[in-house]
């Protein structure tokens, strides 16, 4: 392709003084349709504005400027580019007829930049108000639509009555679509109900626009409606009503619509089978989708995809995988959805491993698939794999989306690397709540209350205002570091200055501040005051604290509150037992086990992580399956005895079974998170390194004291990922300041 249209049309060609004589001469109408098409296929080639400016120049140049086609080529691609140039150059033209300023509204209503049909709009108005018909303000209300431009809308729908046009039903349908996209359902339904006629196209409106503000119950109604009204469902509305009945999770209702479908012997096409499948799956009720999955003789892609993502969404990945493997075609979305339903069901590792798949099938992801990995890497906890992550996601042009970067910022905090979180937050072109919040909460779950605290006071100061997600993480910062008083001023100040209502998940945050504080009287006070019913998480906080705590009898309270909640809950059952173990009450611990046994339930086993060499080795408690198994056990003996010499002695408080003294020392020294630390030591690591370690569970007291003081006898830092919250061990100090 040429850089300069010069290059390519030389000028001497539409020349109109050119006198070189040939043997055959055009004809002047074929000349200048050589002309135009030469222009056209320029103005398609050019990939700037100056070269489109080129163009512009030559059709001047050659007369053409009358040509509509041309120049509504010319105005469409220069948008791309500029919307004001391709305004200015609509402004140029004399006269320009409704049909030719209606084509470019239409168009500039459906492109990439809506509002550039706006600004033609204003242009119209200022210089050519005659311009404008009654077919130029469909394409304007799209337009409004799509641009959420509410102000705007308003001003046009004032501008159409003026005129006389607002008993135009294409008008007035165009109305309904833009007062529901902009929120405004309430208006919406006014306009639809003072219409004298309502086709099928003003139902289907007024229906989408119920579910794109979440009215759900709404649509339903709206049906009931439109059964009495004459006008027939098509098979648009089914699918949106299918789809408000998934959403409200209203499966009768959907069942009673699917029934009338089959009454009416519709073709069920692709958009009601994923409508039907959808519904039922939404509904929870994945054996009726199956069944009728199993109904169409043809698996069309995007239904494969909603059976493949309904299963997701319950947490059924290993049927959800099935139908993956049984899809001939796969396209991005099917790809996104299984790796998004690995992510979400505690599979971080099936997650990553399938993103490699696509990326060795040459399958380009979008944003979604993104996200969903960048998730599944926080899961995992792995800083290298989140490094990797973070450099496909700059390389392949993902880093200015606002979504990813926030995600970036709670991958970078679980994988334990605060300085990471805190440089993508810093080097964000732009913030949302979204971002703050996220990195407060990222301060949080690091034992860094006081950053949390100030970069709360430097949102603010900054004019953006926190919501209730913002919040948790600052109570969540202050209920880890023991900042009662802090902690009570913030929960004021929300309600009083901020105005916004505590939720469950503020009070379980107040309540695990008390307890943690053991302040319990005081716990019990939000728990019997608060307007929600406590769930599993608060009575689990209580539970808890006061097993650190002592409290037998209010523990034991707490555990059975719990258990009334959720039988089989293997922690309460295990906290009971201890509670019990604590008090010597054997008869009522083998009760416990007893009970645990007849349901089948299991204390979950811990397990420790390790990243080393950029590969992730597992633990569990006394374990000897790891090839290195012999040298991790000779290091532990060496560590052990290292630290009995500054006075280290093995701590078996947290060893509540019947067995003796010496038994229980040696179950300590092999928790999992000791091993996974051994390994550490033994495999080469640089000198500077970080050990770092996730582990499933909270990590124990003695275990905590043994990563303090390898972290001093050997002159590491240590990183442990428990199930709440990071320890950063250096030089015999964590950065929980033994409250955790």
């Amino acid at each position: 392709m040429a850089t300069t249209l010069n290059m390519a049309m030389p000028v001497s060609m539409w020349s109109p003084t050119q006198t070189k004589t040939t043997k055959t001469v055009a004809q002047p109408h074929e000349f200048q349709s050589q002309k135009l098409n030469i222009l056209l296929k320029a103005i398609t080639s050019s990939t700037t504005l100056r070269q489109l400016k080129q163009v512009h120049t030559q059709i001047l140049r050659s007369n053409l400027e009358r040509s509509h086609s041309l120049l509504i080529r010319l105005l469409l691609s220069s948008a791309a580019f500029s919307s004001e140039y391709a305004v200015s150059l609509f402004s140029q033209i004399p006269n320009p007829p409704t049909h030719f300023s209606n084509q470019l509204l239409r168009d500039f209503s459906r492109g990439p930049t809506p509002y550039n049909a706006l600004l033609l709009y204003y242009t119209l108005r200022t210089c050519v108000p005659l311009a404008l018909d009654n077919f130029s303000f469909p394409p304007l209300l799209k337009a409004v639509s799509r641009a959420s431009a509410l102000n705007q809308g308003l001003e046009i729908h004032g501008f159409a009555s003026k005129l006389g046009f607002d008993a135009d039903p294409f008008i007035q349908t165009g109305l309904i679509g833009m007062y529901a996209a902009c929120g405004r359902v309430v208006d919406a339904r006014l306009l639809f109900d003072k219409m004298s006629h309502r086709d099928v196209v003003a139902w289907n409106i007024m229906f989408d626009g119920y579910c794109q503000n979440g009215c759900y119950d709404c649509v339903l109604e709206l049906y009931e409606v439109m059964k009495s009204s004459g006008v027939e469902p098509d098979g648009v509305i089914f699918c949106t009503v299918l789809s408000a009945c998934g959403h409200a999770g209203n499966l009768s209702y959907g069942k009673a619509i699917h029934e009338l479908i089959r009454k009416r012997d519709m073709v069920l096409d692709s958009h009601l089978q994923r409508a039907l499948i959808n519904m039922y799956a939404n509904c929870g009720a994945m054996d009726l989708a199956r069944k009728l999955y199993d109904e169409f003789s043809t698996k069309h892609l995007v239904v494969s995809t909603a059976m493949l993502s309904g299963y997701a969404k319950l947490g059924m990945v290993k049927e959800a995988r099935m139908i993956f493997d049984e899809m001939i075609e796969k396209d991005l979305v099917c790809w996104s959805a299984m790796i998004s339903g690995y992510a979400e069901s505690d599979q971080p590792h099936e997650a990553l491993k399938l993103f490699d798949e696509m990326q060795l099938r040459r399958i380009v992801p979008d944003q979604i698939t993104m996200l969903s990995v960048i998730s599944a890497c926080s899961h995992v906890g792995v800083l290298e794999k989140a490094k990797w992550v973070h450099a496909y996601v700059d390389k392949n042009g993902f880093r200015r989306a606002l979504s990813v970067n926030n995600a970036l910022i709670d991958m970078y905090a679980k994988c334990g690397s605060l300085d990471r979180a805190r440089e993508v937050f810093e080097n964000m072109p732009r913030k949302n709540v979204i971002s703050w919040s996220s990195m407060i909460n990222a301060f949080a779950m690091h034992g860094d209350a006081h950053s949390a605290i100030n970069l709360f006071h430097r949102m603010k100061e900054e004019h953006v205002t926190p919501n209730g997600v913002t919040f948790i993480g600052v109570l969540y910062a202050c209920s880890h570091a023991g900042l009662v008083e802090e902690g009570q001023n913030f929960f004021s100040s929300m309600i009083d200055e901020h105005g916004i209502s505590p939720k469950l998940e503020h009070y379980g945050c107040m309540i695990d501040l008390y307890c943690r504080a053991n302040l319990l009287r005081k716990a019990i006070e939000v728990i019997e005051t608060m307007p929600f019913a406590p769930n599993v998480i608060i009575w689990g906080s209580l539970m808890s604290a006061c097993q650190v705590h002592g409290e037998v009898e209010l523990g034991e309270f707490a555990a059975k509150r719990l258990l009334e909640i959720e039988p089989d809950h293997d922690g309460a059952l295990v906290v009971l037992s201890n509670i019990y173990a604590k008090e010597r009450r054997w008869d009522d611990v083998g009760l416990i086990r007893k009970l645990m046994s007849h349901r089948g339930i299991s204390k979950e086993r811990a397990c420790s992580r390790i990243e080393m060499n950029n590969e992730v080795h597992e633990f569990m408690m006394a374990d000897k399956y790891h090839e290195k198994s012999d040298q991790i056990y000779e290091k532990l003996g060496e560590v052990v005895s290292e630290l009995k010499l500054i006075g280290y002695t093995p701590s078996t408080s947290g060893i509540l079974v019947d067995i003796e003294e010496e038994e229980k020392k040696e179950l300590v020294l092999w928790h999992s998170e000791k091993l996974a630390l051994c390994y550490g030591l033994i495999s080469g690591r640089k000198e500077s390194s970080c050990i770092r370690i996730v582990k499933n569970l909270r990590i124990c007291e003695d275990c905590h004291t043994f990563m303090k003081l390898v972290s001093k006898v050997y002159q590491i830092e240590i990183v442990v990922r428990d199930r709440t919250r990071f320890h950063h061990c250096k030089g015999g100090v964590c950065s929980c300041r033994d409250y955790w």
